[in-house]
């Protein structure tokens, strides 16, 4: 009999049957790091009939969620189709490789699921390949990961000889024979150094680059150099002493998927209810890992400000992601900070990695917190403003490219506290002020921030580097 252990790392993927089952098979891929296997299989429905399928393939993820270009037309309009397959005409046949490591619980995972099949629905050839660590790596990465956002961590010679190895070794079970490679963000990073490079490469670093530590920025830097195109979210993130092109792409939504398709009333309330979140009195969320760059305790403070005025429930939702080992050590401190409330019924945690849900509870909230410390973009607030619902967050990395203080939702010093805590209590009280600033989110993200919009950046991107350079 196998125990669910929370250090264990997860991988969630689809398996689809025939067309006349309209089912799924779930399996999730339970890895210790002894690299030991446990598979569990769970049935599920197909949404509208359709087979979608995400499943692994040894180190590729095979996607297709049974979503076309075409479906996005009654959304974003003709123009906008129509733009797309204009630029994908010069690329048919291109083959494109992205490479990150995981594809599962957060933003950078979800866009490629969305991207890759539009991608090859326009006819541009595009694999997806999974980055896998054992040992320490992810612990590692994780770190880098915290210093690249500005925390000071030192490194040793033999974690930085781990995280080579580690991509030496990954190196030898792929063959790149593509147009062009992309790889997300720093753990596949030295990849380029174990082949001979005949295409492309670009690096697309989703994190805040702002204010990174200097001594591990000085050792990636050195990877960053060999790459022909460097992606980043933001203007602030551009960086000094780099000879190749800094190009701003910012992340988007992809407005059918299952986190943020339409729902029902009734598909809304059968969610909550399973997992035992009740409708008694307004709903605050925050979606989002536990990582203490989100702050998850300072939102805790914040709820039990605004309790003291305003009879409310907070629901922290967030799943582990199986790159973040420290998601299980920053939940039990929250849950420790929360334990009163939890006791009372006015604090839930939730750590389901389940789109669906995630999609209800925003679409439930009558505000939708996103209290960070620091974040590269944050498409829980993309997807917060895409439910029309009004939300408020901190002044910080890309937030403010989504959020018109006053217009589209509020924003404020991650550190204020009371100045959080009076917003929501602004919003609970005047539901009309609400609903203005969800509509006026909503159209904001419709205009800048769904995964059209960035599969057309995508296309620029490859016309510059696999037409443009060759003309």
């Amino acid at each position: 009999m196998y125990c669910f252990n929370p250090f264990l790392s997860h991988i969630n993927g689809y398996i689809g049957l025939s067309n006349n089952l309209k089912s799924l098979f779930y399996i999730s891929m339970f890895i210790n790091l002894n690299v030991q296997m446990i598979y569990i299989v769970r049935l599920y429905t197909v949404f509208e009939g359709r087979t979608a399928m995400a499943y692994m393939d040894g180190i590729t993820c095979i996607c297709d969620n049974g979503r076309t270009l075409e479906d996005h037309r009654p959304i974003v309009g003709d123009d906008v189709i129509s733009g797309i397959y204009r630029k994908a005409a010069s690329l048919q046949g291109k083959r494109v490789l992205h490479v990150n490591s995981t594809y599962q619980s957060g933003g950078v995972a979800e866009m490629i699921l969305s991207l890759v099949p539009l991608m090859n629905d326009v006819g541009i050839e595009t694999q997806w390949n999974i980055l896998n660590g054992e040992g320490d790596f992810f612990v590692i990465t994780k770190n880098f990961h915290n210093a690249l956002q500005g925390q000071a961590v030192a490194f040793s010679d033999e974690e930085k000889d781990l995280y080579l190895r580690t991509n030496e070794s990954f190196s030898g079970k792929m063959t790149i024979d593509h147009d062009l490679v992309v790889i997300h963000d720093p753990q596949p990073l030295p990849l380029i150094r174990f082949y001979q490079k005949a295409q492309p490469w670009v690096w697309r670093c989703h994190v805040d680059l702002s204010n990174p530590d200097m001594d591990l920025w000085e050792f990636l830097k050195g990877f960053v150099l060999d790459y022909d195109r460097m992606v980043i979210s933001h203007e602030e993130y551009r960086r000094r002493g780099m000879p190749m092109e800094q190009w701003i792409c910012r992340p988007a939504i992809d407005p059918l998927s299952e986190k943020n398709r339409d729902l029902s009333s009734r598909e809304i309330a059968g969610l909550l209810a399973k997992y035992g979140v009740p409708t008694d009195k307004p709903l605050v969320t925050q979606i989002s890992r536990f990582d203490k760059w989100k702050d998850p305790e300072g939102v805790i403070d914040v709820f039990s400000e605004v309790k003291r005025h305003v009879d409310c429930r907070l629901v922290l939702c967030g799943s582990m992601a199986p790159d973040d080992p420290e998601g299980w050590a920053i939940y039990r401190r929250v849950e420790e900070a929360a334990r009163a409330f939890i006791d009372a019924g006015d604090v839930i945690l939730i750590t389901a990695e389940d789109h669906l849900l995630v999609n209800a509870l925003q679409r439930a909230s009558a505000v939708i917190l996103q209290k960070s410390l620091r974040e590269g973009f944050g498409l829980t607030v993309t997807e917060g403003l895409w439910k029309g619902r009004p939300v408020i967050a901190s002044r910080v990395g890309g937030i403010p490219l989504q959020i018109e203080d006053g217009e589209t939702g509020f924003l404020l010093d991650p550190t204020d506290t009371d100045g959080f805590a009076w917003r929501v209590r602004q919003v609970l009280e005047n539901p009309e002020l609400g609903k203005r600033l969800g509509q006026a989110g909503r159209e904001h993200v419709r205009q800048h921030f769904l995964i059209t919009r960035l599969l057309s950046d995508y296309l620029d991107m490859l016309t510059a580097e696999l037409v443009g350079r060759n003309t």
